[in-house]
């Protein structure tokens, strides 16, 4: 297939589209590549798919060495106009679109940059598949989207009409967009929500990285709600294999869904959301311990109260992932944890 692939100098964006390029496709990637966090590892990422970030210019198109059938452009989603063009010269099969404005915390900050990246971005990403004949838009929700929800495991059949963060407002705005769009033209979209993703390449301000910034040059690391908190943490590989099988499966619509009693997360219209998390929620004072472990050090720990826009838990039911699509993420955290711990050494030469 011919794919675009929105966020493609992003943490999940560079190793999906890696993976389907190495599968064949004809992979486009774009990123506005903004300076939310650390442009340098955004350049790694490209120069590591086999770009070179000395070429990269707002606009111009730039090839692979890596993959033949890889290339990118540095594109902001609310350039209406030159996103067209890239939709119209390009008349791709699919689009998952991954980029977005991320983190909770700085939405609190900061709303207008989630109203532009993530609101009116994504409405013109929809147009353009409107409007351009794409067969299957793909998309990031997020598990923030469950809100005020205390119900475990989190279900997509769930109620997430409470976000207590303007990040996860955001998100389910997303949502909400899609299934106007696969309702009045048909558009086959699926949302997927996913649960604290982490891995080699990660974002630098996901706790994870955080901590092991922290331990490796003897800080104290933040613990938030005294360490009293859970998370369903997900490794990087799990997620993209979940996200390259959604793509292959547009949706058709439920005939079975009862507007007497409907079910959120699918439609009469070709639209469909997913969970994709482990399903084993980890105490956080055992992630921490993971990262102890694999460093070879103890941590400081400096335990503070809940953080505004926080949740307790976060617990994915994937059952529909594995009826629907056969898969199930299971990567275990000791090997995930690993995995980033080697690829932190030696992305920053210690030793």
């Amino acid at each position: 297939m011919k794919i675009l692939i929105t966020g493609t100098a992003g943490f999940i964006g560079y190793h999906l589209a890696n993976a389907l390029a190495a599968r064949g496709d004809e992979v486009i990637g774009l990123d506005a590549i903004n300076d939310y966090y650390d442009v340098g590892l955004k350049m790694g990422r490209l120069d590591d798919a086999g770009f070179d970030h000395r070429q990269v210019e707002y606009k111009q198109m730039v090839d692979s060495r890596r993959y033949p059938n890889h290339r990118f452009v540095q594109l902001n989603l609310e350039d209406t106009d030159s996103l067209h063009r890239l939709f119209r010269e390009h008349r791709f099969d699919a689009v998952c679109h991954l980029a977005a404005q991320a983190g909770v915390r700085y939405s609190i900050q900061n709303p207008a940059a989630y109203v532009q990246s993530n609101i009116v971005g994504f409405a013109n990403v929809l147009e353009c598949c409107r409007q351009y004949g794409v067969k299957h838009l793909a998309y990031a929700s997020s598990s923030s989207v469950y809100g005020l929800n205390k119900k475990v495991p989190f279900r997509t059949e769930d109620n997430v009409d409470h976000p207590v963060s303007f990040y996860a407002a955001s998100k389910k705005s997303n949502e909400l967009m899609a299934h106007a769009y696969s309702h009045l033209f048909g558009l086959p979209t699926t949302g997927l929500r996913f649960f604290t993703v982490y891995g080699p390449w990660g974002r630098p301000d996901m706790a994870y990285f955080l901590f092991t910034d922290a331990i490796l040059n003897n800080r104290p690391i933040k613990v938030f709600n005294h360490g009293d908190m859970s998370r369903d943490f997900t490794y990087i590989a799990d997620i993209v294999e979940g996200i390259r099988r959604v793509i292959d499966a547009p949706p058709a619509g439920n005939a079975a869904w009862n507007p007497q009693a409907p079910d959120p997360s699918s439609s009469p219209a070709p639209y469909r959301v997913f969970n994709i998390g482990n399903s084993q929620p980890v105490a956080l004072m055992d992630f921490i311990g993971a990262i102890e472990k694999a460093l070879g050090r103890e941590a400081k720990k400096q335990l503070l109260p809940m953080q505004p826009g926080d949740v307790e838990c976060t617990y994915a039911d994937t059952s529909a992932l594995e009826r629907e699509l056969g898969y199930k993420p299971d990567t275990p955290l000791k090997e995930g944890i690993g995995a980033f711990v080697k690829w932190y050494r030696g992305y920053y030469h210690i030793a």
